[in-house]
This record gives structure tokens, sequence and C-alpha cells, in this order.
């Protein structure tokens, strides 16, 4: 699927809030898909698990799909698998080619404990959601949650190897759900925006936003996960039972002013730099919208601050 660039300005200036409305209209649907589908497997598993790369919206995704489930009387429990990290120890953590710790690696999870509770609650046992500090790099004593599924429970598990090959071939009952932004935009027949590149806008403004992150230093990490993308996430997305594309038509204009900013230090000499390059120019040829027109509800909230979800 690939998006015009010449409709998506037109909406811009002619109607942005309708615009936005219709978009998110089409999100919603596919948020209601995928909660039909779940309920439709959960005589075989009450496990959800949910995958995506960096910058996909899973943690708003996950969260719309427990208020959809709940909406049709199966009350959804919700936990993100980054509660899941190993403690970092330098001497075996796994390592990048350039020998950085590598956290985009699915060694960094504990898969043992993962699948031991993926089974204790299809048995209707208690798990304690282990909790862990990544300013610390550490697993803490003390549990983020305790569940036990009633009838009519389910559970959704969100993380960027939740479909990893150590998970499924060990639960292949769970339904599984991919996400991504992976719509191009076109212009004339031509690409003039990557769909790989929603994900980095959204990741880049997210981080300045919320984690005081310098864009340079999340810029430069991107080669390191698109490349953990390709090696560890993208292979397992065909084991869904369900894909859909999170990206949003309107999201560019939303983002626009932001992410023109920060693209404008991308520091030279960095992984994909000849690509990385290219997006300035890319984010130029897209208008603007108020961001105060989006609903506090979006998905994109995620990424700009505002929301419900925070």
């Amino acid at each position: 699927m690939a998006y015009s660039l010449k409709d998506i300005n037109f909406r811009t200036v002619a109607d942005p809030k309708g615009f936005i409305e219709e978009c998110d209209a089409v999100y919603a649907k596919r948020v209601a898909q995928a909660a039909d589908m779940i309920i439709e497997n959960k005589a075989k598993s009450p496990i959800v698990l949910l995958s995506g790369p960096s910058g996909s919206g899973k943690t708003t995704t996950a969260r719309k799909i427990s208020e959809e489930l709940e909406r049709r009387g199966v009350h959804a429990h919700y936990v993100g698998m980054d509660d899941y990290f190993k403690t970092v120890d330098p001497k075996t953590a796994p390592r990048t080619p350039e020998g950085d710790i590598d956290l985009e690696s699915p060694l960094c999870l504990d898969m043992e404990l993962l699948n031991e509770h993926f089974t204790m609650l299809g048995e209707g046992k208690r798990i304690y959601v282990p909790k862990y500090e990544f300013s610390r790099k550490m697993r803490i004593l003390e549990p983020s949650k305790s569940i036990k599924l009633k009838k009519d429970e389910i559970v959704v598990f969100e993380g960027i190897h939740a479909l990893n090959d150590m998970i499924t071939e060990q639960h292949p009952e769970a339904f599984k759900l991919y996400i991504s932004a992976r719509s191009n935009v076109e212009f004339n027949g031509s690409v003039v925006f990557k769909g790989t590149w929603f994900r980095l806008v959204r990741r880049t403004v997210r981080d300045f936003n919320f984690r005081g992150a310098d864009p340079a230093e999340t810029i430069a990490m991107w080669a390191n996960v698109r490349r953990g993308e390709i090696a560890n996430i993208s292979p397992f997305k065909n084991k869904a039972n369900f894909q859909f594309d999170s990206s949003f038509p309107y999201e560019l204009a939303v983002m626009n002013s932001t992410a023109t900013k920060l693209f404008s230090s991308i520091p030279e000499g960095i992984g994909r730099y000849d690509e990385l390059r290219r997006v300035l120019p890319a984010l130029q040829l897209f208008g603007v919208i108020d961001e105060s027109l989006v609903a506090p509800d979006a998905l994109i909230r995620e990424f700009i601050g505002g929301g419900e979800y925070e």
C-alpha cells in the first residue's frame, strides 16, 4: 500500500480535522478486527503476542485492543515484555559488530521465564511479572504486577521479540499479531518517503519529547536498530495471525515542524548517513497540521505527547 503525497497535502490544507478523523477511523477498524480474531482464538489460548519494530505504536495498539476486548466482555491484562529483560552483565551480554552491548538482541530477554509464565497462565496459575529499570539496566526484586487469569480473560504481551521462534514454537496456539508502519508515500509513481522513515521520525520525535535524547544520538543508533529488525524481528512477521499497517497519512504533517528541526542536526559519518540525510528534504514535501487537532487517544500521541495512555 502507498499513500499519495498529492492527496495528503490537499487534505492537510482543505480539511485537516476531517482528514485526521478519517485516518483514525481506519486504524480503529483494524483494532476491532484484531479483537474479533483474538476472541475467536481465546478457546485455544488466553495469550496474545504482539510484535513489531521500534516506532510501530505497539504500546498504544496493545492498549487499544485491550479496550476493544473490554467492550466485548473480555477482560484484558497488558504486559510489556521489556520487564523481562535480564540484568545486563557486560561479560555475557550480546554485542554488536562494533563491540557495543546489543540491546536489540532477543538474548537480552529472559526467554526461559517468559515461557514458564505463558505455561502457568494457561494452567490458571498466578504469575509475578518482573520489573526492569532501564536507567540502571537491571531487574529489581519487586515485581511490577501479578496476574491470574479468570474465565473470559486474556493477557496481551507486547514486545519486539514476541514472535521469536524461542516463544512461538513452545506456544503455537497463542494469538500472534504484528504491526508496523509499512506504507510508502509516492508522487507521480515514485517513492518520496519510505515506510521505514515513518518509524524513524516517530522514534526521533518521541525520544526528544520524552527521553531527553539528543536527535543525533537517536539517529546514530538507527543503523543498529534496523540491523536488529532485519535479523530478529522481520523474519518472524509471517508467523502472525494478523498483520496491519500502523502508519497514518496525516502523521508527517503533524510532526513536521518538530521533525524538521531535529533532522537538521544529522551528524556526518554515522551509519546509513547517505540514506538518513535524505529524510530532511523529504519531510519538506509535506505541509503542517496543528497537533491540537489530534485526538487525545490517537496512536500518534504516543510520540508527540498529550495523550491518554502516557
